[in-house]
């Protein structure tokens, strides 16, 4: 019988018969491509590198808007490429008036976008789904070294376990972000996601930051072209 193997949302949907599992490994990926064709011929691919000359400014007002945190549980997953939480009561924002709800928000070693050729110590992606279309926006969230991060602390210490989240998962700062359209930054690299990248990072300690690289510090993806795409800065 054949086992199908699913992977859900940043994770490649694969059959396991004869295809091999996706991984950053060795040439990682550069194979991407072979079981997932839009990874290696999509034009809108992420991440990429955020010239900030060349972005837009835009006065657009009310696109993104996020809501007051919630006290929610959480499960913690090491599933083989990031340290992922899943809740159990989903937070959520809104684009355009649309409700996207939290479906999960994983970490990265170091960060895959880069401003200004600038890449930071480590990154949170968020991935929203809007309740109708099941369209897919991710909210990134830098880190650079400093004071402790309360939630991270926290999903350190419960790998593979249940938290309560009480921390805020954003920093004070969410009016000012970078905007454009972009993909899933592991296979299947799946295109048309609305990618917003809050300028204001937020901080984790010098001990967090080697406390996570000890799972994940090689789990991102090379920034891509960016073709002909616009990039707002609001």
């Amino acid at each position: 019988m054949k086992k199908c193997i699913l992977y859900i949302v940043s994770t490649l949907y694969l059959c396991a018969s004869g295809q091999e599992y996706w991984s950053y490994e060795h040439n990682g990926t550069k194979d991407w491509g072979k079981n997932a064709a839009t990874c290696d011929l999509g034009k809108t691919q992420s991440p990429i590198n955020i010239v900030t000359s060349t972005a837009s400014h835009t006065t657009q007002q009310f696109e993104l808007e996020f809501h007051p945190k919630l006290v929610y549980r959480a499960d913690v997953i090491d599933n083989g490429h990031s340290i992922k939480v899943t809740p159990k009561r989903q937070p959520y924002i809104t684009i355009n008036k649309k409700r996207y709800n939290l479906l999960q928000f994983h970490y990265h070693g170091k960060s895959e976008h880069s401003i200004d050729g600038k890449f930071y110590d480590l990154v949170i992606h968020a991935v929203y789904q809007e309740e109708k279309s099941k369209a897919l926006a991710v909210v990134a969230v830098f880190f650079e070294e400093g004071k402790e991060d309360k939630l991270l602390a926290k999903v350190l210490q419960n790998i593979n376990k249940s938290i309560m989240i009480t921390s805020n998962l954003l920093p004070s700062d969410r009016e000012h972000y970078y905007h454009y359209k972009g993909s899933l930054t592991t296979p299947p690299c799946s295109e048309n996601l609305n990618w917003y990248i809050l300028k204001q990072p937020m901080q984790a300690s010098k001990a967090q930051i080697e406390a996570l690289r000890k799972y994940y510090v090689n789990n991102y993806r090379p920034v891509q072209e960016l073709y002909n795409r616009k990039i707002d800065m609001h």
